[in-house]
């Protein structure tokens, strides 16, 4: 399975794309989008979009993780930041793939094991994890995290999700370990 991960920013979305084998991840690429500092801002969101919807049709990935927005000191910041994670789900949907959501708490809890790790600790185990030569950038360590939380959780969300749909067609109850209709 390849998981593309987004590390959404106005500036710069930070994208990594591994591949779940079994129990072992692979790095496959890494990188960034960057949007022009003078365009206006829907140039900049269609600059995310476009970028986005480019790295799906080279490396066509299976599903998506993508950080969820925290809400900033500056109320104006968390809302562009918003619209730049709306541009890149956007394109995530219009290629139909499944996105997943995850917190950077999620994700740092996954990558370093506690969720207060800074920038650092994150990229140096993020180089760890995937046996790279170098310690990729920020935006990119963070993307490649939320792909590795998702590889790391994937089991686990699909149970959850197999759950949701037994307990929306019927009702249903669990005896000695067992699913009874």
């Amino acid at each position: 399975m390849k998981i593309l991960g987004i590390d959404p920013g106005l500036r710069t979305t930070g994208f990594g794309i591994i591949h779940k084998k079994g129990n072992s991840l692979v790095y496959i690429a890494s990188g960034t989008v960057k949007t022009p500092a003078e365009a206006g801002l829907p140039l900049r969101l269609k600059t995310i979009f476009d970028g986005i919807s480019e790295i799906i049709a080279e490396y066509q990935p299976d599903c998506a993780a993508i950080e969820k927005v925290f809400v900033n000191v500056n109320p104006q910041s968390t809302l562009l930041l918003g619209q730049a994670r709306g541009a890149a789900i956007s394109a995530l949907v219009a290629s139909e793939l499944a996105v997943y959501e995850f917190t950077a708490l999620q994700i740092k809890q996954a990558v370093v094991g506690h969720g207060k790790a800074q920038k650092k600790q994150v990229q140096e185990m993020v180089q760890r994890l995937l046996s790279l030569p170098g310690i990729p950038g920020s935006d990119a360590a963070d993307a490649l995290g939320a792909a590795i939380c998702h590889a790391h959780g994937f089991d686990a969300i699909k149970a959850l999700e197999k759950a949701a749909v037994l307990s929306n067609q019927n009702t249903f109850r669990i005896k000695r370990g067992r699913l009874i209709r």
